[in-house]
């Protein structure tokens, strides 16, 4: 069997493919069909968000329940990516990432289908759980297929796919909710399923670790399942109640203490979920924390970028989608750069790159008023877009390239899980941050745009709509009355925007740090790897 540098076994070349079949097993014609694949999940990343209104308006949610719309999902993919990516593995990656597109496409037209918030949820835990199942096994495609020297290109195409669905989302969904419904948003995803099904089904060529036999590691499963569930619902809860709270306080314990047990179990079970093996490669250990990290900053702004323009601002979601293309589109175009730099340079380069830019954004940004000109905002869009494509292929390449190909799957897992969690780290450790901020200051804000004291008093018990950049208007208040709460609830806003972004640029600049420690490293090897 061929080797590659890193020791692993050697994917196939680029014309190898199958006889009888045209395009069977082609590398390129499977990077297309996994493109498809992730489309229909950057898609989902945007569209519900934009679909949200719509949502609470038609099915008559509240605040909490309109967020377990998005949480739900997040819960159910946070904790099977990486079971799913060692089920690719050993189950096949072909057939896994297939199942996967089935599922999110009959997931998505469900909760199109659905009559009530509650089944829109439970459908969304089943999207979650198929979204688990194709995100780490288009990956492990992916390493399976290309060789060494081509994987860094095949990565970067492979996002500047999620970039593209990511930054044509907001628009779509903007338009299909103004011009159709909300349930269109979704039933966007059945044509796209249904094409990467037949393009799957025709070219992917299956693969699989053939060294995998024995009993399936269904304790670790549980395990880590288990404590990612504690992990990833402390922080949503912590988002909603802040840190200090009994229920984020008791699942971080439970987080820790399954965690500890899962390692243990890893070490002592013949075929381990997730061999620790993997973690004696430091540019895999810290590609994972630097993934973390790089999505802490980014995504959590995300969330705020978006509630200042729709609601400060007061653009629609069409007019907020087109205003963030600078951020968007430039990941398309960032993401093969990035592919190209890590080539050449390794992944260090980028990553460090990533990082600066991440923090010179956030920097930026929390210097913004309310009243800020676009002028202000876009030059700092187009560095969160570069930052986005350099963390992300970079740090992708770093974990998938240096994995044995026999656990790309698993690896992928890895990557997708780290995002993840880093995703909603960011939203709920800055979200607290901003709603803590707000309550400090809002009552000072309110009185000092003119709302009397006593009304400010009142509406100080507002800071959780104030926190979304919503003003607290009583209907039928006078208009030099509903004036002042406006401007004062968006002072108040800007001042916990602000200290988030401040918070999210000091964690990017201590970043670069690690970023620094990053090599061209090599993947352990066989038997390491199964340690």
């Amino acid at each position: 069997m061929q080797t590659d540098t890193r020791g692993a076994p050697r994917a196939q070349t680029l014309d190898r493919v199958a006889p009888g079949r045209a395009g069977h097993g082609h590398p390129w014609l499977t990077l297309l069909a996994v493109a498809l694949g992730v489309m229909m999940v950057g898609l989902d990343a945007t569209v519900v968000t934009i679909a949200n209104p719509a949502i609470a308006k038609d099915l008559g949610a509240d605040l909490a329940g309109l967020q377990w719309v998005t949480n739900a999902y997040l819960l159910a993919l946070a904790v099977t990516l990486i079971p799913a990516g060692k089920i690719a593995d050993r189950f096949g990656r072909k057939r896994t990432f297939l199942a996967g597109v089935i599922g999110f496409a009959v997931a998505s037209v469900l909760i199109g289908a659905s009559g009530s918030l509650g089944m829109v949820i439970f459908w969304r835990v089943v999207q979650g759980f198929a979204g688990a199942l194709l995100q780490p096994a288009s990956l492990a495609l992916l390493r399976n297929t290309f060789p060494p020297e081509r994987l860094n290109a095949a990565i970067g195409i492979w996002g500047s796919t999620v970039g593209i669905s990511i930054a044509g989302g907001p628009i779509v969904a903007g338009l299909l909710v103004e011009n159709v419904s909300w349930e269109s948003v979704f039933f966007l995803n059945a044509p796209l399923g249904l094409i990467a099904l037949a393009v799957g089904s025709w070219v992917i060529r299956e693969s699989r670790d053939g060294s995998a036999g024995g009993a399936f590691d269904l304790s670790g499963v549980a395990l880590l399942s288990g404590s990612l569930f504690a992990l990833v619902w402390g922080l949503i809860k912590a988002g909603e109640d802040g840190f200090g709270a009994t229920v984020p306080l008791v699942s971080f314990a439970a987080a820790a203490v399954l965690g500890a047990v899962f390692v243990w179990n890893e070490l002592r079970v013949p075929h381990p979920l997730l061999p620790l093996g993997l973690f004696r490669s430091t540019a895999l250990s810290a590609a994972t924390g630097l993934i973390v990290l790089g999505f802490f900053g980014m995504f959590g702004t995300l969330f705020f970028i978006t509630l200042y323009l729709q609601q400060v601002h007061g653009m629609s979601p069409v007019d907020a989608g087109v205003r963030m293309l600078p951020m968007t589109g430039v990941f398309i175009v960032a993401s093969p750069i990035a592919g190209a730099l890590t080539s050449r340079f390794g992944p260090r380069l980028p990553l460090a790159l990533g990082m600066a830019f991440t923090a010179s954004a956030m920097f930026g940004l929390s210097r913004i008023g309310v009243d800020a000109a676009y002028v202000q905002l876009w030059p700092w869009f187009v560095l969160i877009g570069l930052a986005f494509g350099f963390v992300i292929v970079a740090g992708t390449e770093a974990i998938v390239g240096n994995a044995p190909a026999e656990l790309a799957g698993v690896a992928g897992g890895l990557q997708q899980t780290a995002s993840q969690i880093g995703g909603i780290l960011g939203t709920s450790v800055l979200g607290v941050l901003l709603s803590t901020r707000v309550g400090d200051v809002l009552f000072g804000r309110l009185t000092d745009a003119g709302v009397p004291g006593s009304a400010a008093q009142r509406l100080s018990g507002e800071g959780g709509l104030v926190s979304q950049g919503v003003a607290p208007v009583p209907p039928g208040s006078p208009e030099p009355v509903a004036e002042a709460i406006t401007t004062g609830s968006h002072l108040a806003f800007m001042d916990g925007f602000q200290t988030s972004l401040t918070v999210a640029g000091a964690v990017a600049l201590a970043a670069i740090l690690a970023a620094l420690l990053v090599r061209r490293g090599t993947s352990p090897v066989d038997g390491a790897a199964a340690a």
